[in-house]
């Protein structure tokens, strides 16, 4: 663990563990709304009950990444301002990485809007929309595992590569019981299955498990801001 893990102060431990749930709680909507979907529904449950918890856990997904987000902004080490958390690439530290959970939190809030008015602009437009979601969750990840300076922690190690497992184990299922058709749609979805968890691997092995990586990721802020601090 680094200095900063065990030096943080309350806010640093908050952001961390709202991220963390925030993180936990998108899985399992994305696992859930892939595995549920389609034919894969199971039959002994009511799509009323399972469109019901799916709901759920997006609200607590939002509400837990928005006290993520807080509480980010409010610790004085990473001086965040507000319009980061909206504006993707703008912070001053570790842009890349911060760049991609502002990424995430909006297209998840594109959903959450779009939910909102979903009898206005129509079932297909909605659904189009609602897509992001699954988009939100490895980039959400992606956004942790480089940002997060406890990321060599073997706890926090296991907690990736679970929420990984599951939705990859999530997409193979859907894949084994959906029926004909959309051929080209499998295709990427295996596809990108597949490939996440390499990307991911690679990423850790030559990034956050490498000795330095706090100030080779932090080394960005140079080339965002045209030189140092």
């Amino acid at each position: 663990m680094t200095a900063l893990a065990l030096t943080g102060s309350p806010l640093w431990y908050a952001s961390r563990a709202g991220g963390t749930l925030a993180l936990l709680l998108l899985t399992a909507t994305v696992v859930l709304g892939i595995a549920a979907g389609g034919r894969a529904a199971p039959r002994r449950i009511g799509r009323f009950e399972i469109g019901l918890l799916h709901r759920n856990l997006s609200v607590l997904t939002l509400v837990f990444l928005i006290a993520h987000v807080v509480t980010a902004v409010l610790d004085p080490f990473v001086h965040l301002g507000w319009t980061v958390t909206v504006v993707p690439f703008g912070a001053s530290y570790r842009p890349l990485w911060l760049g991609l959970g502002t990424v995430a939190l909006d297209l998840l809030l594109a959903v959450l809007v779009t939910s909102a008015v979903r009898s206005r602009i129509g079932a297909r437009r909605w659904k189009a929309v609602h897509l992001l979601a699954y988009a939100a969750w490895p980039v959400a990840l992606f956004h942790g595992v480089g940002t997060g300076t406890d990321t060599r922690l073997s706890l926090q190690l296991w907690l990736y590569a679970g929420c990984l497992m599951s939705v990859v184990g999530a997409v193979w299922w859907r894949l084994a019981k959906s029926g004909p058709g959309r051929v080209g749609g499998r295709l990427v979805a295996a596809v990108t299955a597949a490939a996440v968890p390499v990307l991911l691997a690679a990423f850790l092995a030559a990034g956050p498990l490498q000795p330095g990586w706090a100030q080779r990721a932090a080394a960005t802020i140079a080339l965002h801001l045209g030189g140092g601090r």
